[in-house]
């Protein structure tokens, strides 16, 4: 037999940090804690759209069952912010010649 092998095995409180079994991260058969993603965006440099993409943060303080609620709400309001673009008027630029028809 070898002296490694001689002796009690060390027991959880006699082990170092970071080897073995520990207490340290969650149970192998629980879910993990809530953690940020750390996904960034850009900014759009329209205050609406910057203010909906900054709340998809929100879910990163959440379990993954509350991240649907932030990703559709977030989604419906740029969604409503495509659909205002199609009914804001055309700007109006200068008009070009007029066609000319028969008379």
């Amino acid at each position: 037999m070898s002296d490694s092998m001689a002796g009690p095995a060390a027991g959880p409180a006699e082990r170092e940090p970071g080897t073995g079994t520990g207490t340290a991260g969650p149970p192998a058969d629980g879910p993990a804690a809530p953690g940020p993603l750390g996904v960034g965006t850009v900014p759009t440099g329209d205050a609406e759209v910057d203010g909906l993409l900054a709340r998809l943060a929100d879910a990163d303080h959440l379990p993954t069952d509350g991240h649907v609620e932030v990703y559709e709400d977030v989604h419906r309001g740029l969604r409503d912010a495509l659909t205002a673009l199609d009914a804001r008027p055309a700007p109006q630029g200068p008009q070009g010649p007029r066609p000319q028809g028969p008379r």
